[in-house]
């Protein structure tokens, strides 16, 4: 009589433990759900907050193949004084600058000539130096997506279109 008392405490001992099992799991996944659109709704907040400095438009965008890229080179090497940070010290950012287009975008048939951005090469420039001219040496050092991002969204709101996509530095020195 003992042993079939104990197998029946057994049994139900493993029923109680299957229901709160099932409890528990309804309970877990439920908040597991939570716990994903929180963090979905996070990652679309940075994504926007990238979008917004211009860093995640061109995830967005599709790639713009070689094919339909024509590229401007600004014709000298830019030397452009930096921010004075807590050394007090003359700083400059040199670097050679081009900037890529696309040949299918209207705004460059109306802009994207060498003769056209050459007449416009001081207005580019002049938004370059005043972009880059915000920065310290430290800043135009670590934060240079940032500044290319900026002078693009500048050129864009310059021209009004968005045939410039893109803007390269090359040989760059910070000094």
């Amino acid at each position: 009589m003992k042993k079939n008392l104990i197998s029946i405490v057994i049994l139900a001992l493993l029923i109680v433990n299957i229901v709160l099992t099932a409890i528990m799991m309804f309970s877990v996944t439920s908040t597991s759900r939570k716990t994903a659109a929180l963090v979905d709704n996070i990652a679309t907040a940075l994504n926007l907050e990238l979008s917004a400095n211009g860093n995640g438009e061109d995830a967005e965008r599709e790639p713009i193949p070689m094919s339909d890229t024509a590229t401007y080179d600004i014709s000298e090497q830019m030397t452009i004084p930096l921010k004075l940070d807590e050394d007090g010290g003359s700083h400059f950012f040199i670097a050679s600058i081009t900037l890529s287009m696309n040949t299918k975008d209207k705004g460059y048939k109306k802009y994207g000539s060498d003769e056209d951005m050459a007449a416009r090469e001081s207005l580019i420039k002049s938004e370059i130096n005043d972009v880059i001219g915000k920065y310290t040496v430290e800043e135009a050092r670590n934060q240079q997506n940032e500044i290319r991002a900026e002078i693009l969204e500048r050129i864009q709101k310059m021209f009004d279109s968005e045939f410039v996509f893109n803007v390269a530095f090359s040989d760059i020195m910070i000094q």
